[in-house]
Parts: structure tokens; sequence; C-alpha cells
């Protein structure tokens, strides 16, 4: 279709929704505004259309890098290919994520949808039975060879981007608890929070958000527990994906002071929480007045308007009347020292920021207290509340965690074993990556181009039940003619412009 033209039609949508929902002067309305009664369903014989129309770009994605390829290549759990291959099941789970599914049994409306298996040119896709005993066939090398495809293709993401992107890799890692009510799924264990399930470890790009190794562990696992050897794994591939700066984080549980001199003797930098000992809080209790400096964080939201009158805190009323025992920040400050662990040859930098706290109840106040937080470091260039300010940016990562647990249901453990649920849990983490690499191709140029990457650093933000909806749940007609599948797009919402755009570029080869 000629791109002019569909950029008329687009234009015309767009202006009737605006005339539509501008400011009117309305007069007093004697009915509701949901007014339709006379309503009749019929069933189409001809016309075709699918709810889940981005799933072409989606595809289109996926075999323009490379990853349907890859997934054939480097994953052999099947003998024969009756009829599947490695890359449909992958894709399969994945895609049911995409387009809203939140369990292994919506695969069953997906594969009973004629418009969605022509949209995908295939002829029929696995049933959630035959989805399931395909994970089952994984073992914890095999998931481990398929991460380490998706990494490939990643890697050939990654030299796509402008130089800029590749200046630093910040890899975030974590655990988190994903439990269950199961009883007899081999692996699980309770955790220390009483909770029966798995912990799964996360490690992750900070940038994009994609998780570069998604581990599968019993619950009663600690969160750092073989995190050592995926974090080499994270590094090697975050250079081979041409990062020039490697930075680790990580909370006090993956503070491995064994670990720090190899790490800092690779020319890797870390910022790692620590835990408030005995011996670092008799030093930063010994720390000279003048060794300390307030410590003042950016403002979280900045006004282009006029400023608001914040609204009553009602949780802080209720605390107060109810003579609640309430803890306030009165003001931070802090400060640097050096230490040398236990387990480590070399000193390095540690900074401590000191909370100073009001303890109160009702309106009195009992005691005042300070608590200390100590971050470890071997960056002895950046100024000590930018090391502060970079630690905390972590909790990204919890965001990130919420969003595979949440929002792409990667964390459900619907089978019965540790490797098949970590299977399913990595291939269904998939569609967040693909959502990454999705915002990472679209391409910026010309005259927009200021627009296009605003789009593009929305889309990477974006939560994926909103990706979902903005970009995947576009109502289209779908038209065979010859050997063309087309979509043709039934509705219009702001962010049709950058599915059309990121479809274009699809269906191109990646430069690199």
């Amino acid at each position: 279709m000629n791109a002019h033209s569909r950029a008329r039609k687009l234009a015309r949508r767009k202006r009737r929704i605006a005339r539509r929902l501008g400011p009117r002067e309305w007069t007093r309305q004697v009915s509701p505004m949901f007014r339709a009664s006379n309503i009749q369903y019929d069933v189409a014989d001809r016309d075709r259309a699918l709810g889940a129309g981005g799933i072409g770009a989606v595809h289109l994605l996926a075999r323009r890098t490379g990853l349907v390829r890859a997934i054939d290549e480097r994953i052999r759990v099947l003998k024969v290919h009756l009829p599947y291959h490695e890359s449909d099941h992958v894709l399969n789970i994945a895609y049911n994520a995409m387009c809203g599914g939140t369990c292994l049994e919506d695969l069953e409306l997906l594969r009973n949808d004629e418009v969605y298996l022509d949209a995908l040119g295939a002829q029929r896709i696995p049933d959630p039975t035959t989805a399931g005993d395909f994970c089952r066939r994984f073992d914890g090398a095999t998931v481990g060879a398929l991460m380490d495809a998706v990494n490939d293709v990643r890697i050939g993401v990654w030299l796509n981007q402008p130089v800029e992107f590749r200046r630093e890799a910040v890899i975030d890692m974590d655990g988190s608890i994903a439990g269950t009510t199961g009883e007899r799924k081999e692996g699980m264990d309770i955790s220390f929070k009483g909770e029966w399930g798995y912990h799964p470890l996360l490690i992750s790009l900070a940038s994009t958000g994609e998780p570069l190794f998604l581990v599968n562990r019993p619950g009663n696992r600690p969160s750092h527990d073989g995190a050592t050897a995926w974090v080499d794994k994270a590094i090697a591939v975050v250079r081979r994906g041409g990062f020039r700066s490697v930075l680790l984080r990580g909370d006090t549980d993956f503070t491995q002071t064994g670990e720090l001199d190899r790490w800092h003797g690779d020319g890797v930098r870390f910022v790692f929480g620590i835990d408030a000992m005995p011996n670092l809080v008799a030093i930063a209790d010994s720390l000279p007045r003048g060794r300390w400096r307030r410590l003042e964080r950016p403002a979280k939201h900045v006004v282009l308007t006029e400023p608001r009158a914040r609204r009553e805190n009602v949780k802080e009323r209720v605390v107060a009347e109810r003579e609640f025992e309430n803890i306030r920040l009165a003001s931070e400050e802090v400060a640097e020292f050096e230490y040398s662990p236990t387990k480590c040859r070399l000193a390095y930098r540690v900074v401590v920021v000191r909370k100073n706290l009001s303890v109160e109840k009702g309106d009195s106040v009992l005691f005042d207290d300070v608590r200390y937080f100590f971050h470890i470091t071997n960056d002895t260039e950046s100024e000590r509340e930018r090391i502060v300010l970079l630690a905390n940016e972590r909790c990204r990562q919890e965001n990130l965690i919420e969003q595979l647990k949440n929002g792409v249901k990667a964390m459900r453990m619907p089978l019965h074993d540790l490797a098949s649920n970590w299977a399913h849990m990595v291939m269904t983490s998939l569609a967040w990556t693909l959502k990454a690499w999705f915002a990472l191709e679209l391409p910026m140029c010309g005259r927009w181009a200021d627009r296009h990457q605003a789009q593009r650093e929305s889309l990477l933000r974006m939560e994926f039940k909103r990706f979902v909806n903005a970009i995947v749940r576009v109502p289209c007609q779908i038209v065979r003619t010859g050997r063309r599948i087309v979509y043709r797009i039934l509705a219009w919402n702001p962010w049709i412009e950058a599915l059309l755009r990121g479809a274009d570029a699809f269906r191109l080869p990646l430069r690199s």
C-alpha cells in the first residue's frame, strides 16, 4: 500500500476522533451517553478480522532479528519435526503472552482462531497439552542453551543501536519468590517467608529492562545462590554486544566479597549494598563531623505548570490519631571511607548514608534514632551522592520483576518440576524481550527524530499490559492475496503510527 495513502487515512481518523473528543459547550442531557439499544449480532462470511493485529509486526521482528533461526539451530529437543519446530513452540508460548494470554490454557483460544492462524501463516499451533509436554523436555543445560540463543540475537540488536547506547552496561541482579499452591511440583521448597514455591534469579540490563538470564531455583535458596557464574556470563554477553564499560549493581545479598578483587581486576565497576555490620557502624560513628555532608536528593517530579496544594496525608493522620509508633525521616547525610573486606586483598570505597530519624507516637516524639546504609564500590571518581543515587536506581529492577510476574505472567510455575517451569518462564519472558526489541528497532530519522526518540523511550518504560493494548491489540482485517498477508487496520489509537513505522522497518534485514 502507498505510504502517503496510508498516512492520509490515519490522519483522517485522527481528525475524526479529535473532533469527537474536542471541548464543546454541552446542554443538559436527558439520557445517558451510552444510548445503544437495538444491538444485534451476526456472523461474517467473507470478512475476517483479528483483535491482536499487532502480532504481525512482532513476528516480523522475530524473523528480522534472526530469533527464529537461532532457536532452531541451538535447541534440539525434538527428534522429528512432526509438525512443529522448536521455534514454533517457543514463539507460541511467547505470542500467547503477547496477545494477552495469562496461562497455557489460553493457547486453546488462539489455536481455534482461524484468522490468527492465517495471520501468522500457520496451518495449526500447539495446544496447551503439547506446549506443556515441550517444556517438560528441557533440562538445565537446554534452558541455558535457549537463553544463550536469545542473547546471541540480543547482541545483534545492540550492535544495531547508536554508539551512545553502548557506552555503559549496567547489570542488575535480584531474586524473587514465585509462590505456588501446588503440592507435587518437584524442586519447590519453603522460603524464609514461609511461602512454598521457587526462587528465580533475574539478571537484567538496566537501560532496556531486558532479562539477560532468568534462573529458576528452589524456594529455600538464598538470593545470591549461584549468582556469580550467571553474572560472569552476563558480563561476557554485554562485552560481546560492544558495551565499553560494565557496572554491576545489587543489594546486600549480592555483595560477594570473594569476587570483588577479580571483578575489579577485570575492569568491571560495581556498586553493592553491604550489611551494617558492627565494625562498619563503629567506623561510621567515629568519622569526624567534617566528613559528613547533607544528602540532597533531586525532586521526584518537575512541575511544568503551577504547583498545586498537596492533599492531606490520610495515612499519617490515622497513625497519629491512633498513636501508632511512627518513624519520620528528619535528614540524610553522606560520608565515605576505605574498607577492605575479609575476603579481599584490596581496599574499596565505602559510601555510607546516615539517616537521622524521629520516632513518634501520636503527637509526642519518643526518641531520635540513627540508621546507617552502606554501599561498597570501586568507583573512585563519582561523587558520593552520585554513588548513593546510582545504588537506589536499582529499585527499577523491582518494577521489572513485577512486570514479569503480574504483567507477562512468566512466573506462574504451571508445570510439574523445576526444569520445565524454568523453560516456561524463559519462553514467556521472551514476550517482554520482544517488547524491548520493538522499541530499540524503531527507526529514528528525518525531522521527526526527536519525536521518534520520545516514542522509543516511552515504549521501553511502558508496562506490558499497556504495550499489548497499544501495539498488539489493534483490530485488523486479514486479507490473503497471492503471496501476501495484508493486515488492514480497522481502528486508530495514538500508537498506530509507531506500529506501522516498525512493521515497515522489520521487513528489512538488520544493518549489522
